[in-house]
């Protein structure tokens, strides 16, 4: 490796670059203009030398959704297939990044900002009824209010949920920071997390973690990536004590690792499509479009080889972006991920593709290419740097996508199971005005989507179909009669379902392969959610043997009940008990 590869010279090129970006002409406040999308780091140092660039992207993007009248109810694609949307009522502030808690809630921050919300399901569990409410401030660390936009998150298997770095930090100049922090939701308090040892470039704690990707093992240890080392880093925390051990980092891509995605496979290692195998670190330059793929071996802490897929799916070099979309494995086992190209002028082709996994035979395919019915006349192609993606109970994949790198409008599609790609209606509010990074995806309890798109009105997609009996959790032991606030362990097989659910990649994280347990009063039909804890696994292997403990509420109603243990939305064969 060259001298100019070392940290310490790529740490000083991060130090100007943040410099530079938080001198540069601000823009407009997010709830009132356009809300800045995630930057690769040689993208980052393209402004750094091009302020004005800068100034001039930023007043390009889509302008941001809390802008806009609550009223608009604009319909780009009438819902002739496909799913419906359902507005949520609206919360107080614009959101982002939903998270699952393990007692049916959804936690949401603050559009770069330090406030948090949680949204509490109807009486009878229905999201779009719900009621907002705020909960805990992340903290000030050091003396900075912690305040991420971009950022590594997960829901942790004691039920905290932590999240790590930020590509912003409290404005709209990136910082990558490495602040992080972990929410009780028990106690209503957020706690801070120190870096790994060794993950910072400057005293004041920024450029390695950022907007990095992070998932949880089979096993429950969270494991966070660093978006800007060189040579890259990957660390797994000790829940109890908020420490951290390095472990090995993907090597096949030419040892960087910035804008990558995570994704956990049945067998329990992680696969992730490296980006950065032609990209020269002297000139920061590229030659080549990468197809190489590698896995994380937990056992061994390396990572190895995992194929190459039939065409690139990363933005173009040319293109400048070095973006890549999302990836959701199914639950027959293969993965599908999905291309980034923006289609900017210079690249050889504007299609942007997918690639199916098999995760059994390590083979990678080609799928089809996303359609081309993006911009404002219905001809670019429709692309997903920087885009959600998440499996429904019925074995579809919901995504969205728009032209170029976050053009409006943004457009909805489903993945068959026969990898085919239809398109679906677009949300009620906002597509129209918005890119897809704007977008978000949470798999819920009830089979549904929830997508927010830093506005303060979140929706539900509604998909049809059923899930297979097959793909369902099965309860093997449970209590027969349960008290309130009691504490009790239920047992069964696949409790975390056969995928993470939702996808974005590095930026955003909102897993969901993790067991709920619900339960419905058989007179009124009341639903309510005990909160779980202690997972036995976190693995999507098919048919794992799994249990975890659940605290019933001490509100519930008493009576004859049914119970359920669900996963990314499909529930188990309801069980009888009776709540004294």
């Amino acid at each position: 490796m060259t001298t100019s590869n070392s940290p310490s010279n790529i740490g000083r090129c991060m130090a100007v670059i943040v410099a530079l970006l938080i001198a540069a002409p601000a823009s407009r406040a997010q709830s009132e203009g356009a809300i800045p999308p995630p930057l690769s780091y040689p993208r980052a140092q393209y402004y750094m030398n091009n302020p004005q660039a800068w100034s001039q992207f930023l007043s390009e993007l889509p302008q941001g959704a809390a802008a806009q009248s609550d009223e608009s109810t604009l319909h780009a694609v009438p819902p002739t297939s496909g799913g419906t949307w359902t507005a949520v009522t609206a919360a107080p502030v614009a959101l982002a990044n939903p998270l699952l808690l393990t007692d049916g809630t959804v936690i949401a921050s603050r559009v770069d900002a330090a406030q948090w919300f949680k949204l509490t399901p109807d009486k009878k569990g229905n999201y779009a009824k719900g009621t907002w409410s705020k909960i805990a401030n992340l903290p000030v660390i050091d003396g900075t209010q912690y305040a991420p936009l971009y950022h590594s998150s997960a829901v942790l298997p004691d039920g905290r949920v932590i999240i790590m770095g930020g590509e912003y930090n409290g404005g709209n100049n990136p910082v990558w920071t490495n602040m992080g922090a972990i929410y009780d939701p028990v106690a209503n308090t957020w706690t801070a997390v120190l870096p790994p040892p060794g993950w910072s470039y400057f005293p004041d704690g920024t450029g390695v973690i950022g907007d990095s990707e992070s998932v949880v093992l089979a096993d429950g240890t969270f494991m966070q990536a660093a978006c800007c080392l060189l040579p890259d880093g990957d660390a797994l925390l000790d829940a109890a004590s908020l420490t951290w051990n390095n472990t090995g980092a993907p090597r096949l891509g030419n040892f960087y690792q910035d804008e990558q995605g995570y994704n956990l496979l049945p067998n329990g290692n992680v696969l992730t499509l490296d980006i950065w195998t032609d990209f020269d670190f002297n000139t920061f330059t590229s030659s080549g479009n990468p197809t190489n793929a590698e896995q994380y071996e937990p056992k061994s802490g390396l990572w190895v080889r995992a194929g190459n897929t039939p065409v690139s799916l990363v933005d173009p070099y040319e293109c400048g972006n070095f973006e890549i979309g999302p990836a959701v494995m199914r639950p027959d086992g293969t993965l599908v991920a999905f291309g980034g190209n923006t289609g900017c002028q210079e690249a050889a082709s504007k299609e942007n593709p997918t690639a199916i996994y098999n995760a059994g035979s390590g083979t990678w395919s080609a799928g089809p290419n996303v359609p081309a019915v993006c911009g404002k006349e219905a001809t670019k192609d429709c692309d997903l740097a920087d885009a959600p993606a998440a499996l429904l109970p019925n074995g579809n994949i919901l995504f969205a996508a728009s032209a170029g790198y976050g053009g409006a409008p943004t457009h909805f599609f489903e993945y068959t199971k026969n990898n085919a790609i239809n398109q679906v209606a677009d949300t009620l509010f906002y597509s129209a005005n918005s890119g897809a990074y704007y977008y978000n995806f949470l798999v819920l309890p009830t089979g549904q989507i929830l997508s927010t798109d830093f506005s303060k009105i979140a929706e539900v997609y509604t998909p049809t179909g059923s899930p297979h009996s097959g793909w369902a959790p099965t309860i093997t032991s449970y209590p027969t009669s349960v008290n309130p606030g009691g504490y009790y362990k239920i047992s069964g097989t696949q409790f975390n379902g056969l995928s993470q659910g939702a996808d974005y990649g590095d930026d955003v994280q909102a897993a969901t392969n993790y067991p709920l347990v619900r339960i419905t009063n058989s007179t009124t039909g009341r639903v309510f959610y005990a909160r779980t804890a202690n997972h036995s696994t976190m693995s999507i292997a098919p048919g794992t043997a799994s249990s975890t403990t659940f605290t019933v509420p001490g509100t519930i109603e008493t009576g004859s009940s049914v119970l359920e243990v669900i996963a990314n939305g499909i529930a188990s064969k309801a069980v009888t008990i009776t709540v004294e």
